[in-house]
């Protein structure tokens, strides 16, 4: 059997609840450096405070997929997981503006990032599971449009409220304001009601139909989708022997040095390469002793065994995604300094650069959400390759123009580029590797493949602090321009890239062999 068709608006509910999982993101990305700079928090702290974020990602995304794959029960296979999301994630958003001291505010953060995280995982894999190849860039790109309306209401909920209905801005020192306040509930209430809202309208494949689609497939394509390679211990023990080295010389050479005085963040890349080298040796013991059916030696296998494709990607999202964590860690600090001329979160000039930073956010954001009914336009006609490249220069240049716009109005053009590299984001890496992922591992590859998503945000919420004293001298603004430098980086790495099952090239073979 083969994956039918869905309508227009099959895949708008199936996509629904993004809305609201990107509501609470993005409340977060706006406003949790805002929060935590109220509670006391210096500019150069900043980014280890955000480390919870990724390193929660880090953890829950693989086994919520690993998890969502081996699930089947009356309330489906997905959809179990964006439900038990929501509610811990509503339930963050409701508390996080409320936090008496700064480390308490860090913990709500890692308890509301991994509460979206279980959400957000089994959404990759639902669009997989869901539609056929030929209709996976308009599902992401749906995913996508919703991702950026929700980012642009709730970015510029506190201005909103604030302007329009006159909600104080400003508070006492170590207070959130209420704008902010407001905006969490309000995030919560939506967030909730639109994930059920596509628990209730959307349905699933059944394991069993999921594999009569896969053997379908190859029998239609020829192409045999990834087949896991048996489990051997030596290529765990080998592995991990490297990386558990590996962390010790860099944990030995921090410690042992004046880079651990001068950045204790990087005791935490150093830590986790250990760990990783730690669990694979685990893994290789484990095996040893025919305990290979274990979740996470299964996980580590999947991870070792990974497709070609994911690990070309791996380098688009490094660099991708490195620039985009600056941007959420910075934005606030780069502007109320470079454009707003003050570091005071007190004052109500900040207060005010604060709030035009979501707007700026929102912007970026609506952009995304409108580029989503473009982008698969032009993928079908020049490869989802180019498409994705092109958006990832586009937000670099835009990144980059940051450093020369000194008027709060004229920041609003580079979003533009920043929206269009954002929405490409969202989608075009998705579209590209679930064709080269077998079904019955779909949500543990699409969790792994966070790995590459959270990986460089550690590295910058490690070295960025570093970088932004120490080299740009507190000047925020010149770490928004190594972010470019990172974008552009990224749409050059596009081009190494293996897309296996792009619509515009198997179109264009179709007709080769058509004229033959």
């Amino acid at each position: 059997m083969k994956k039918r068709h869905l309508s227009f608006w099959e895949i708008w509910n199936m996509s629904f609840g993004f809305l609201g999982i990107q509501f609470g993101f993005a409340l977060q990305n706006a406003n949790v450096s805002r929060i935590f700079e109220t509670l006391g928090a210096r500019v150069e702290d900043i980014p280890i405070l955000w480390i919870a974020a990724p390193i929660t990602g880090l953890i829950i995304q693989p086994i919520i997929g690993h998890l969502s794959d081996k699930t089947w029960n009356r309330f489906g296979r997905r959809r179990p997981y964006f439900m038990i999301g929501a509610v811990f994630t509503t339930l963050a958003l409701f508390f996080m503006p409320n936090s008496p001291s700064l480390w308490i505010a860090a913990g709500m953060l890692w308890i509301m990032d991994g509460s979206i995280n279980i959400s957000m995982e089994p959404f990759r894999a639902f669009v997989g599971d869901n539609l056929p190849s030929e209709q996976r860039t308009m599902g992401f790109a749906m995913q996508s449009f919703f991702i950026g309306t929700g980012a642009v209401i709730a970015s510029a909920l506190p201005y909103i409220l604030t302007n329009w209905f006159g909600v104080s801005n400003t508070a006492a020192e170590g207070v959130i304001p209420q704008s902010v306040k407001l905006s969490f509930y309000i995030g919560g209430v939506v967030l909730f009601l639109s994930v059920l809202y596509t628990v209730l309208t959307s349905k699933e494949y059944s394991p069993e139909e999921l594999a009569a689609q896969e053997e379908e497939k190859e029998k239609m394509s020829g192409v045999k989708m990834v087949v896991k390679a048996p489990v051997t211990s030596s290529r765990f023990l080998k592995n991990g022997t490297i990386w558990t080295i590996a962390g010790v010389a860099a944990t030995s050479l921090i410690l042992f040095s004046s880079l651990g005085e001068q950045n204790g963040q990087l005791y935490i890349v150093g830590g986790l390469m250990l760990v990783f080298g730690l669990i694979l040796l685990l893994s290789g013991v484990m095996t040893n002793r025919s305990l290979h059916q274990n979740g996470m030696v299964s996980i580590m296998n999947d991870l070792l065994h990974m497709p070609k494709t994911m690990g070309q990607l791996a380098v688009v999202q490094f660099f991708s995604w490195l620039a985009f964590y600056a941007m959420w860690i910075y934005t606030t600090p780069a502007i109320t300094q470079h454009v707003y001329g003050t570091t005071d979160s007190t004052t109500i000039l900040y207060n005010q650069g604060a709030n035009w930073v979501g707007v700026l956010f929102a912007v970026y954001n609506g952009f995304s959400a409108l580029s989503a009914f473009l982008l698969p336009v032009i993928a079908r006609q020049i490869g989802r390759k180019a498409t994705h490249a092109i958006a990832l220069a586009m937000g670099g240049l835009a990144f980059i123009s940051l450093f020369f716009i000194k008027e709060p109005t004229l920041l609003l053009l580079p979003m533009i580029g920043v929206g269009f590299a954002w929405g490409s984001i969202l989608s075009m890496p998705y579209a590209i590797l679930t064709g080269a992922l077998p079904s019955d591992k779909m949500g543990t590859y699409m969790g792994i493949f966070n790995f590459f998503i959270v990986i460089p945000q550690i590295l910058a919420a490690s070295i960025l602090g570093y970088i932004t004293s120490q080299f740009f001298h507190g000047q925020v603004i010149l770490t928004l321009v190594l972010a470019g430098c990172s974008l552009l980086l990224g749409a050059l790495s596009v081009f190494i890239v293996q897309d296996k099952d792009d619509v515009s090239k198997l179109r264009t073979r179709k007709a080769d062999r058509s004229r033959m």
